[in-house]
């Protein structure tokens, strides 16, 4: 739909304010520039910090540097793209719900989350670290104007302490999930 000022909207809200599809749509295109961030970056970032980040990082248990180092590409890729399929359905679920979709709203929280963990990492270790570029200037960004206009149109839907945890945990889930789809079908 496009209202009286030519933006393309998603349903009314409760409140009388309508969802623009930039809030909703705009998640998987917010996504998909910040994963390309992360695909041109990550494998390089690996092969020349991780050492670095081995000698400086001692208390990191090792298991985590190989795992870390033990991505291929072509899963990574693969993982990717199961990701990009979650962030897809989350996206036209609040298309279809004007924003309401508790799916929707859990993802587009996520995704900001998300985008602060990468803020802490490039934090810890004192430099770039892939998706550092787009978390300030996309992702978190995004995620507070697409909660605005939820809030605005009346169906944001209060966020509690327990929620935040459980997305973040939702999110290691998802990535772990894309993770080990990404393995069996890079391995067949």
């Amino acid at each position: 739909m496009i209202d009286d000022t030519g933006n393309a909207t998603v349903t009314t809200g409760e409140a009388g304010g309508a969802v623009p599809a930039a809030a909703t749509y705009g998640l998987f295109a917010a996504w998909a520039l910040h994963d390309a961030e992360e695909l041109l970056t990550l494998p390089r970032w690996v092969r020349t910090r991780v050492p670095e980040l081995r000698e400086t990082a001692p208390w990191v248990p090792g298991r985590l540097w190989r795992a870390l180092e033990s991505v291929d590409e072509r899963e990574f890729a693969v993982a990717v793209g199961v990701v990009g399929a979650m962030m897809a359905a989350a996206a036209a679920a609040g298309a279809r719900s004007g924003g309401r979709s508790p799916a929707y709203q859990t993802v587009l929280n996520g995704f900001g989350l998300h985008g602060l963990v990468h803020l802490a990492q490039a934090a810890a270790v004192r430099g770039y670290t892939p998706g550092a570029v787009t978390s300030p200037l996309l992702v978190v960004p995004f995620t507070l104007w697409a909660r605005g206009r939820l809030r605005r149109a009346g169906v944001l839907r209060p966020t509690r302490t327990g929620e935040v945890l459980a997305r973040l945990a939702w999110a290691g889930a998802a990535a772990g999930a894309a993770a080990a789809r990404a393995r069996r079908v890079v391995r067949r």
